[in-house]
């Protein structure tokens, strides 16, 4: 049990990725006054927030609605976020993204697709199967990914001060760090839906 809750932990603490968040946030708010960054940092926060337990809560729901099955799904999801923890590893780490004034930086791109990405999406929907999850598995999880978005938010609140002791680097290795932990995990997921699926056909 101990080694399940750690290791959805570490899927939904790579594909969030609170340390990446951070560093775009610290460079997307640098001119804002402290308050104006709280409260960005604040608003991202809970609509990540939002948009991932809409995820856990009918994610499956719509998955089963248009027909496609778990396994399929995480097949196909942990191919994604295999190439999501290269993208990781491999990533420029250039935040010199401009966000036009009328945008609402707390929604794009802090909350989507930063912080609820579109593995975080993935990850929370597979780990949160009804047919292999039983329901306090799930509640679980729905904690570790309060937890993960609770500690996201304090990176983000103190992003100035943090960055200024590790420096753009040290954010840069924790990244791919990370990467390279969920390029792993991703992997026993394709395995795992592999395994599955030759169950099911027979083999």
């Amino acid at each position: 049990m101990l080694a399940g809750v750690v290791q959805d932990f570490l899927i939904i603490w790579a594909t969030i990725d609170p340390i990446g968040t951070m560093a775009l946030f610290a460079g997307l708010t640098a001119k804002l006054s402290s308050e104006r960054r709280r409260k960005t940092a604040v608003r991202a926060i809970l609509y990540a927030g939002a948009v991932l337990l809409g995820a856990i809560v009918i994610g499956q729901i719509l998955l089963g609605a248009m027909g496609i099955s778990l396994v399929s799904f995480q097949l196909a999801g942990g191919i994604i976020l295999f190439l999501f923890g290269l993208q990781m590893i491999f990533s420029e780490g250039s935040n010199d993204e401009h966000v036009e004034p009328k945008h609402d930086m707390a929604v794009f791109p802090l909350a989507i697709p930063s912080t609820a990405s579109p593995g975080a999406i993935l990850a929370v929907i597979l780990l949160t199967d009804n047919h292999t999850h039983p329901i306090t598995e799930q509640v679980v999880t729905s904690l570790m990914m309060l937890l993960v978005l609770a500690i996201t938010l304090v990176l983000l609140l103190l992003s100035g001060r943090i960055l200024k002791v590790i420096g753009t680097g040290g954010a840069s290795i924790l990244v791919r760090i990370m990467g390279m932990i969920l390029a792993a995990l991703s992997v026993e997921f394709i395995i795992e839906a592999v395994m599955l699926e030759g169950w099911l056909g027979g083999g």
